[in-house]
């Protein structure tokens, strides 16, 4: 299962900066708007430091984490649905994104251009960053890219409608999107939308989103100010990220990065943080294989049973699934290896409605014929 988040927000408020942070990347992040006019996309491996102890248990000898794609996309402005600024085709770069990650300027700094998006076309630079007010301009703007693609869709399904009247609940649908679209209301807010009606729409508000602010140095120390922020967005998930301190990890090995974040009173870069964030919004999470070969990650989703998580890995093993030998990672480890596992007991065959667990370790048995 791939996973791609969209990296969205004005101009200019750290989203290239924390794009080449977070991938490791040397893309153009300048001071001035649309320093990005065509997305940057950056595959990154997701950190977990089982495979590494895993791949010394089994002698492995290859490691491969799972992985998320990041597409850093142009700055958005207010219009940007009706092409102001570099155009809406842009928005189209986050139709095929699982999440939207938001990414919105909360430090001031006067050698830093901030778009200012409430004030008049005379004058909308200015050095004093709004976060609620950016925040509301790019929802916006999604707000109605969606309408005009519900718009445009909607004469179609009620002439369908009339026809084939199975199709009833497919325009009741529709309707109720574009009443909840003209009130200002994302989808993702919406708890009476069937999004299996809505899914070939590809609709941006629909997608989960993390806000990630991006504050000075002071502010990731400041409970307070994180706290005023958090309630800006909630119930979404925010994380709190220095992009000017996520680019000086660049280059430094574990050990000095860990000093530095620890300075600022951070315990994980923000590739971690914004990862878990994303695990958690989309309900997903991993489970491991290994053997001399290769010790590997795969992500599924929350709930998958055997079966499906064996699919993630190839369609021939969730169609001729058998059984799974799992071992939790915990209990893998504190045995020291396979053999001493089975013999405490700790290794189980699963089958078919085994609901997978973030801690399993898995080899799974299946059969296809031809």
């Amino acid at each position: 299962m791939s996973l791609s988040i969209a990296i969205v927000g004005l101009p200019n408020v750290g989203k290239s900066t924390l794009f080449n942070a977070l991938t490791d990347s040397d893309i153009l992040a300048a001071n001035y708007p649309f320093a990005t006019i065509e997305p940057n996309t950056g595959i990154v491996p997701v950190p977990d430091n089982r495979l590494k102890e895993l791949a010394g248990l089994y002698q492995s000898r290859k490691v491969t984490p799972a992985t998320v794609t990041f597409v850093d996309v142009a700055g958005l402005v207010a219009g940007a649905s009706q092409g102001e600024g570099l155009g809406n085709q842009f928005l189209a770069n986050i139709r095929t994104a699982n999440a939207i990650c938001h990414v919105v300027r909360a430090f001031a700094d006067r050698n830093v251009i901030h778009v200012n998006p409430a004030a008049d076309d005379g004058d909308r630079v200015d050095d004093i960053p709004d976060p609620k007010k950016d925040i509301d301009v790019i929802n916006t703007e999604l707000i109605l890219a969606d309408l005009q693609t519900v718009q445009k869709r909607l004469p179609k399904t009620e002439k369908e409608a009339k026809a084939n009247p199975k199709l009833k609940p497919l325009l009741e649908t529709q309707q109720r999107i574009l009443e909840l679209l003209d009130a200002g209301t994302p989808l993702s807010a919406a708890t009476d939308i069937d999004m299996e009606h809505i899914g070939d729409l590809q609709l941006l508000t629909a997608k989960p989103v993390i806000y990630v602010f991006n504050v000075d140095e002071a502010t990731l120390q400041d409970e307070t100010r994180k706290s005023e922020l958090q309630r800006l967005v909630a119930p979404a998930q925010a994380i709190f990220i220095c992009a000017k301190l996520e680019h000086e990890l660049q280059g430094l090995d574990e050990a000095d990065a860990a000093e530095l974040l620890e300075s600022y009173g951070q315990h994980e870069p923000g590739l971690n943080q914004l990862v878990h964030a994303a695990y958690d919004t989309l309900g997903l999470q991993s489970y491991l294989t290994a053997g001399p070969d290769e010790a590997r990650a795969w992500t599924i989703a929350a709930g998958a049973t055997a079966p499906q998580a064996a699919g993630v890995i190839h369609g021939d093993f969730e169609r001729g699934f058998i059984a799974a030998e799992v071992v939790d990672y915990d209990d893998l480890t504190r045995a020291g290896t396979m053999q001493a596992a089975k013999a405490a007991g700790k290794v189980r065959t699963e089958g078919k409605t085994y609901v997978m667990k973030p801690g399993d370790i898995v080899e799974f048995r299946f059969n296809v014929s031809k």
